[in-house]
């Protein structure tokens, strides 16, 4: 793979796709992600918010990171009283 030239969301297959100046091409199918790491309904929102605004960090972390400790870092769930 060469260097990447476009990273968006695509609301018909819901996946975060990279494409590749050599012509490779990356699908995330972010359904799938959800499913597999998120808990509860705080860390399905983070994910949420990353696939709209920053698919790239959403691929970064993916692909190069670990989803689970990234969520279990910025979200808290809190129980109503």
């Amino acid at each position: 793979m060469d260097r990447l030239i476009s990273c968006e969301f695509n609301m018909d297959n819901a996946c975060v796709e990279l494409k590749f100046l050599d012509g490779s091409m990356i699908a995330i199918d972010t359904i799938a992600v959800e499913n597999e790491v998120a808990d509860n309904m705080y860390q399905r929102s983070e994910l949420d918010y990353l696939i709209y605004n920053d698919p790239i960090g959403y691929a970064d972390l993916v692909l190069n990171g670990n989803p689970e400790i990234y969520l279990k870092t910025v979200t808290e769930c809190k129980l109503l009283d």
